[in-house]
């Protein structure tokens, strides 16, 4: 730890958040199961896809919306498409390419765990933290992220 954290309340700070990311992910890995039959990684590609008007996205961009590598995508959507909730097309603008679409089966799983997940998310994330906290948090994490884009 010594080499992560400079001082003792370094330390303490990061042991928190790490404690905090793993429970909260659990929780909420758990709804889903529970709610919808799906785990997280799925709710993670099935939401996009959810969100776009004929629930179709190219691998690519699915991909880079949830900022998974080539690899991963793949294997997890092959699975999902073993399950019925997502199925593989060939891309008509680009034969490279392929598109991934959202089924019947992957729609209704999504709308069975929206409700709960976002009561979920509401209760252990924005419950805790005030409206200065929120903005805080808000610069904190946007600072976070244009320096890992930056690395």
């Amino acid at each position: 730890m010594a080499e992560v954290a400079s001082d003792r309340r370094e330390a303490e700070v990061w042991c928190s958040y790490q404690r905090v990311q793993r429970a909260l992910g659990s929780a909420l890995d758990r709804q889903l199961e529970r709610d919808a039959g799906i785990s997280g990684a799925d709710y993670a590609l099935l939401v996009p896809l959810a969100n776009e008007p004929d629930g179709v996205l190219r691998m690519r961009e699915l991909g880079a919306t949830v900022e998974w590598d080539r690899s991963r995508l793949s294997h997890h959507v092959s699975r999902m498409c073993k399950r019925g909730l997502v199925v593989r097309e060939n891309c008509t603008e680009d034969a490279r390419g392929a598109n991934v679409r959202l089924t019947e089966a992957g729609r209704a799983a999504v709308k069975a765990a929206e409700g709960q997940h976002g009561e979920l998310v509401r209760r252990y994330f924005f419950d805790q933290v005030s409206g200065p906290e929120l903005e805080l948090l808000g610069r904190v994490f946007s600072r976070m992220l244009t320096r890992l884009a930056e690395d």
